[in-house]
């Protein structure tokens, strides 16, 4: 009877298959691990979204204004309430179709229109007075966190001289001297710099110390052995070994120093010696506010509001970035 199994032995002259070759193991990038590790956070992705649409709206402040016919200067005059003694009519502000976020008392001002008005200033500002303050710590810190010694003592002993200066009080008096004019400038384009000046320059400790640290801790790694003994000298280990390895601590103290810019100038604002009308500004508009928040809570709700979202939604994407570039994290 003849045997109903197949012969598993290959037939002379048919192709052999060859067995699968392994899958080889992809390799990822630390950047490609910190972008997966961002993505999980929501939390952290709502912040970027909101900065990112922030961010947009301030660059395209003059646009948007005059595409949906918004506008900071024009006045609407017929929408208040003479007997209430120029309050908005209706209620919450005199929130409409027209005017989504109400109008200011006495002026007719639309709010919206100011708000947008005033956020590029407010992040201007902001992202300005960071470039310098970062630039100058990352600069002046790896410089003495690589060096050490007397180069070090020297640099730390300047940072603890900007560390003791009553920012603030110091802010306001410059400010407040710079108002007439200087270095041939005047307006609005005079007060955006004195304020980048003024909030950077005296920040910069703070990147200072954040760089001096880690490079003390980098400065000892095989890597900055190796560039040594190929006969790299200082400045190309500095910039070009040293500072590639900072750029994570750097972003991350960024995005946590924006919205410490944005409060500062906005406090600014509000008493008086930042930005000057008729431009719009978050804390000029708090500070017109201050007069009628009990009759017109609205007028305060809506720069408040502003600030706040401002700040958390970069406090939210700096926590995020700070999470996602640790080496230590899953």
């Amino acid at each position: 009877m003849p045997s109903t199994t197949e012969s598993t032995e290959p037939v002379p002259g048919s192709p052999v298959e060859l067995p699968a070759a392994p899958r080889q193991i992809e390799g990822r990038s630390l950047g490609r691990i910190a972008w997966t590790r961002f993505k999980r956070d929501r939390v952290a992705v709502a912040g970027g979204v909101v900065v990112i649409l922030l961010v947009l709206v301030a660059v395209l402040a003059k646009p948007i204004e005059s595409v949906f016919g918004l506008s900071p200067d024009n006045l609407h005059q017929d929408l208040l309430d003479a007997d209430l003694g120029g309050l908005p009519s209706g209620s919450f502000g005199g929130v409409s179709l027209s005017h989504p976020l109400g109008i200011d008392p006495l002026q007719g001002r639309d709010l919206l229109a100011r708000v947008i008005d005033g956020s590029w200033v407010s992040l201007l500002v902001a992202f300005g007075a960071t470039v310098l303050s970062n630039t100058i710590g990352t600069v002046l810190g790896v410089v003495a966190g690589y060096y050490g010694g007397w180069v070090d003592a020297a640099i730390s002993r300047v940072m603890d001289v900007f560390l003791a200066f009553p920012l603030l009080l110091f802010a306001i008096s410059i400010s407040a001297s710079l108002q007439g004019g200087a270095f041939g400038m005047h307006g609005l384009p005079l007060h955006i710099s004195v304020l980048i000046f003024v909030i950077g320059f005296f920040n910069w400790p703070y990147m200072g110390r954040i760089v001096r640290g880690q490079t003390l801790s980098l400065r000892e790694r095989e890597f900055v052995d190796a560039a040594r003994s190929l006969g790299a000298r200082g400045p190309f280990i500095l910039f070009k070994e040293l500072l590639p390895n900072l750029t994570g601590p750097i972003l991350v103290y960024s995005t946590l120093l924006i919205p410490t810019n944005i409060l500062f100038e906005a406090g600014l604002s509000f008493l008086g010696v930042g930005i000057q009308p008729p431009q719009s500004s978050w804390g000029g508009m708090l500070n017109d506010a201050i007069k009628y928040y009990q009759v017109d809570p609205e007028y305060l709700l809506v720069p408040g509001l502003a600030i706040f979202v401002t700040v958390l939604a970069f406090n939210l994407l700096g926590d995020g970035l700070r999470d996602a570039l640790d080496p230590r994290g899953n």
